[in-house]
């Protein structure tokens, strides 16, 4: 078994900054990254009130960000986005705000490019096909008033 000892809270410190320099954190993140380096609650604390303070982790921004980033490169949809974010433990009113920042047209966008990707092996005419097309778009957070509108609209296109 490995004799783990406690890391330099100072080290750390000035590590967790340069990876929030690096790349948009959220405070869930960095606290995970500390805790399993077995530094103690308070000093996790000082750390992360420090990259607070200094603009490093703003879980605001990091909302914004992977949202923008979900839609735009993973495809996913809104509820999708909104259970992710909530896991990390963003404050829902931080969620709310990220989820009304999507750009509709580049939501509808790649909702269709999901959508057509999917659909490509499949007989929209028959009924366990369109299901199937459904039931992924719902995995992929999509809400389902908008599912159901893009099944009849490439069902249509395909007639």
């Amino acid at each position: 078994m490995i004799n783990r000892k406690p890391a330099n809270p100072e080290a750390l410190r000035l590590k967790m900054a340069d990876l929030c320099a690096r790349s948009e954190q959220c405070e869930h993140e960095i606290r995970e990254k500390l805790r399993k380096k077995m530094l103690p609650p308070a000093e996790i604390d000082k750390i992360i009130d420090f990259l607070i303070d200094g603009k490093f982790i703003d879980n605001s921004r990091y909302a914004r960000s992977f949202t923008n980033d979900k839609v735009r490169f993973s495809g996913w949809g809104r509820n999708k986005i909104r259970m992710a974010l909530a896991y990390k433990g963003i404050p829902s009113s931080f969620i709310s705000e990220a989820l009304e920042g999507i750009d509709e047209k580049e939501y509808r966008t790649s909702l269709m490019k999901v959508s057509t990707t999917k659909a490509k092996n499949l007989d929209l005419n028959e009924y366990d096909d369109r299901a199937k097309l459904y039931r992924h778009l719902i995995s992929r957070g999509y809400e389902s008033s908008l599912a159901t509108k893009v099944i009849a609209y490439l069902k249509k296109l395909r007639e």
